[in-house]
């Protein structure tokens, strides 16, 4: 019997990639009107390839980003790029469709919910209090918790310990095979695939395969 539910938070519960892309473009279109002369294609470019290299949560990506394209940190362009993207990211930060819903009738049928992330644990809250979601979740396990990301096993080992049940009374939801599925596998747990969160082309081995996240509900 599951008895809790493991959710990952990026492209699982938050169209991530979709908010990411618009505030980091917002962030370079400001920089632009305060006199950056780069090309916006080519500055979204190398904004994604730093991104690569330090992480999408690294705090000093425009001041790398500056470095790089000019040599220098113009404190007024990057003042400019940081109110950019922190204005548009209240007005995008939004759980997908039937999330809310979602998780209401997930916790009227007594499960227990958790978040598995591996964004720092700050940022992970400042977007759940954002979306006014925390507190439907009795476990949140981040970046801090254990040092380690996923698919390496001590994220969910953290939080079935907290939970209380053994993996089997488990189910993980994540969009990333690779991390997601593949990391919580190897302990027992349960798996979804969320694969409406998903660009590339795997199809993993879950247990479960769900196209909206209105679909979990019905699992249970």
């Amino acid at each position: 019997m599951l008895r809790a539910i493991i959710f990952d938070l990026d492209n699982t519960l938050i169209d991530f990639l979709k908010y990411k892309r618009l505030c980091s473009e917002a962030a370079i279109d400001a920089m632009i009107d305060a006199g950056l002369k780069i090309p916006k294609e080519k500055a979204v470019k190398e904004l994604y390839r730093l991104m690569k290299t330090h992480g999408m949560e690294d705090n000093t990506i425009f001041q790398k980003l500056l470095k790089k394209l000019t040599g220098d940190i113009d404190y007024r362009k990057l003042a400019s790029a940081i109110n950019a993207y922190r204005k548009t990211r209240i007005g995008l930060l939004t759980p997908y469709p039937g999330t809310k819903s979602t998780l209401i009738r997930l916790k009227e049928k007594g499960l227990k919910l958790a978040i598995v992330t591996d964004a720092p644990k700050l940022k992970a809250y400042l977007r759940l209090t954002a979306m006014k979601l925390d507190d439907f979740f009795d476990v949140v396990i981040a970046k801090e918790d254990t040092g380690k990301l996923k698919p390496d096993n001590l994220p969910f080992k953290a939080a079935i310990k907290e939970l209380k049940l053994p993996p089997q009374e488990c189910l993980m939801v994540g969009d990333m095979p690779e991390r997601d599925i593949k990391g919580a596998k190897a302990l027992n747990l349960k798996t979804c695939f969320a694969k409406y969160g998903y660009e590339g082309k795997a199809e993993p081995k879950a247990d479960y395969t769900i196209d909206s996240i209105e679909e979990l509900a019905d699992i249970f």
